[in-house]
């Protein structure tokens, strides 16, 4: 699979440029293969260097990423209360619940 085009940030056009991420904490991005959230802190959840402890390194097209645990994904969703992280948090659960299961099998 090829890497994922990025198309807009939040109604305008990404520039893929060090300036452009330099200028911004947050980014909404669209791609052809989905919406992407990069955040350089989270509200209730702290900056980047905050949230590192409660990281893994995966890999996603060939490039290395910082992600959330799962459970503290679910931590920071739920503090967030918004509507679209709210709607997600019963999947992220359910994710969890198999994978406890899978481990204890």
């Amino acid at each position: 699979m090829a890497a994922p085009r990025t198309t807009q940030c939040a109604g305008s056009p990404f520039r893929r440029e060090v300036a452009t991420v330099a200028r911004g904490l947050n980014f909404t991005l669209t791609t052809n293969v989905g919406d992407l959230d990069l955040f350089g802190e989270i509200a209730d959840g702290g900056s980047y260097e905050d949230l590192q402890s409660h990281s893994m390194t995966i890999r996603v097209f060939g490039i290395e990423c910082r992600c959330l645990s799962l459970e503290h994904l679910i931590a920071v969703k739920r503090a967030a209360g918004r509507p679209k992280d709210l709607e997600v948090i019963a999947e992220l659960e359910a994710i969890l619940e198999e994978r406890s299961h899978n481990k204890n099998a």
